[in-house]
């Protein structure tokens, strides 16, 4: 009797111990997790940056690692808040995982109409909420061009509803990026940096 009831109170003693051990493995899992997601963008930064000087020497796409289905197209800079990124072609899944992508069917930068980058907000575009209007960012395309734009507006927009229209009149640029910028959670909101091409006195092949 007296073992019977010496094991009815260990049971739970054990149990609450797995548990807490359970628990302690989950959220180290967590942690390094949530390590390795921002690690893993900073070191795809340093080789998307080394197979960008590589296309801008030879004059063509260079692939950062073979089994990559992009590759870098342009370099995209903040001045004042020393931030530089290589955007890479296209906005899939893959691309995002690595840097700032260029969005299909919108123009180069510079060129006529809207030039769209997105990206995640918790790696490469968590700087986002701190570019203010007026800043310049430059962007290095492809084929060596420099185009510099001046910040003109920020602002929160449903995915499906921005408004924006690649073939818009004018030479602008929009960096884009989920809303709310610090949330666990992704929602159906975005974040838009808005600037305009500045005048190209100044500005020229890199």
């Amino acid at each position: 009797m007296r073992a019977r009831l010496l094991k009815a109170h260990l049971l739970p003693g054990k149990s609450r111990a797995a548990l807490a051990a359970a628990l302690a493995v989950a959220g180290l899992s967590l942690v390094a997790q949530g390590a390795w997601i921002p690690a893993k963008a900073m070191l795809a930064q340093i080789l998307l940056e080394r197979a960008f000087a590589s296309s801008l020497t030879s004059g063509r796409p260079v692939k950062p690692w073979s089994w990559f289905d992009t590759w870098p197209v342009a370099r995209i800079e903040v001045p004042r808040l020393h931030r530089s990124l290589i955007a890479l072609e296209g906005s899939s899944g893959q691309a995002l995982a690595f840097g700032p992508g260029h969005v299909a069917g919108t123009p180069q930068a510079g060129e006529p109409g809207i030039a769209v980058y997105a990206a995640h907000r918790d790696t490469q575009f968590a700087f986002l909420g701190e570019v203010a209007i007026g800043d310049e960012i430059r962007v290095t395309r492809g084929d060596g061009a420099v185009i510099a734009f001046r910040v003109t507006a920020t602002s929160v927009v449903p995915w499906d509803d921005s408004g924006l229209d690649p073939s818009a009149p004018g030479r602008r640029l929009v960096l884009s990026t989920c809303w709310p910028l610090h949330s666990l959670v992704s929602g159906p909101l975005r974040y838009l940096v808005e600037a305009e091409r500045m005048d190209d006195r100044g500005v020229g092949a890199g």
